[in-house]
Parts: structure tokens; sequence; C-alpha cells
């Protein structure tokens, strides 16, 4: 796999939400530190994503916001 995207994190399938439009993958990536996406229910039909599939979280934006309390 090539990508443009800096920010590529490998990590597994934790779980796999499925809604009537969007599921939602939550992508372990270190012991206790998951990230999750939302895609389109045909992205994840199209990549056969199921818990355990190993996956790259792929981020690509031009901002990182932080904030504190």
């Amino acid at each position: 796999m090539k990508v443009s995207a800096r920010n590529a994190l490998k990590g597994n399938v934790k779980k796999v939400i499925p809604g009537a439009i969007n599921t939602e993958i939550i992508i372990e990536i270190a012991p206790g530190v998951e990230v999750t996406s939302i895609i389109t229910k045909a992205s994840a039909e199209n990549l056969n994503i199921s818990e355990g599939s190993p996956v790259y979280a792929v981020i690509k934006s031009s901002d990182v916001i932080v904030a504190v309390d």
C-alpha cells in the first residue's frame, strides 16, 4: 500500500458497529489505545472489514486542534 498521507497508524479492528448508512470501526493501535472511524457501509463491505482484521487508520487533516478544560 502506498499513500500520500503522513499519518498512517497500523492496528487491528476491535469492533465493527454497522448502521443503516455508515459503519463505525474501532481500531486498536496499541494496547488500550483506540481510534474510531466512521465509514460508509458500502466501504466497510468492500474492504471486508471484520473484527480482528489488520487495518491502517489513515488520518488526513491540515489542522490538529488541541483543547483543555
